[in-house]
């Protein structure tokens, strides 16, 4: 039981779980701004290629 305690306060103490929390949220908030960027030249090469499209067209 005393080894149990030891553990606990060695785990409370510690700073290895904050550490792990902020590094999901950096990961988190690089993810999102990753899928934004992507979004965003997808939407900007489908109107590139829409305009050419039309030109070759026409």
């Amino acid at each position: 039981m005393k080894n149990l305690a030891k553990k606990l306060q060695r785990f409370l103490v510690s700073e290895d779980g904050p550490t792990a929390v902020e590094y999901a949220v950096m990961l988190a908030l690089i993810i999102v701004v990753c899928l934004t960027a992507i979004n965003s030249l997808g939407s900007n090469a489908r109107t590139t290629f829409s305009n050419v499209s039309q030109s070759i067209g026409s």
